[in-house]
């Protein structure tokens, strides 16, 4: 019978073969990698400057989303809070959700029901309960990916813009 150290040297090309055949995918397989021309998501038309602060805002969400998983792994219910309340819902960023949705039907209440699912990290945070805190975290997490799956930016230029935004009754 071939010990464990005799077997490693037998097993470690055959897992480094199956990690590499398993990573190598197309933009078929992903969707989310995929260029604007084979992406069925729904365009989000936006001129280029509300594009790339849309871009910036989204880099800002995922840094919360970070600072609240340390956070978490730290026990730090009150960092949570708090980084949680850099992604909840504010007046202003409702504001910005239906600008940026303008000329997407049924974004603005996908980006609302984001910022509000964040609310209800911080919530459960304030009352220490740490399994509250991860299960908002995963439902918030979900709206993010819904999105994304949902979602794709498409620049379009200003004329362009005021055509589809002229046409779209505020929701």
């Amino acid at each position: 019978m071939i010990g464990m150290a005799q077997r490693l040297p037998l097993l470690l090309p055959a897992l480094v073969l199956l990690f590499i055949v398993g990573t190598r995918t197309s933009a078929e397989e992903h969707p989310m990698m995929s260029n604007s021309a084979g992406d069925a998501r729904q365009p989000l038309p936006l001129p280029a400057m509300m594009a790339e602060h849309q871009k910036q805002n989204m880099r800002e969400h995922l840094a919360a989303i970070q600072a609240i998983v340390a956070a978490i792994g730290h026990d730090d219910m009150n960092a949570v809070a708090k980084a949680a309340s850099r992604i909840g819902y504010s007046e202003a960023m409702g504001q910005m959700c239906e600008h940026m949705g303008a000329a997407a039907p049924g974004f603005t209440p996908m980006a609302l029901n984001f910022h509000r699912t964040a609310d209800t990290i911080g919530e459960a945070a304030r009352r220490g309960d740490r399994a509250g805190v991860l299960s908002s975290l995963d439902r918030t997490l979900q709206t993010c990916v819904s999105c994304h799956a949902t979602y794709r930016q498409e620049v379009v230029d200003d004329e362009t813009w005021k055509r589809l935004t002229a046409a779209t009754p505020s929701p």
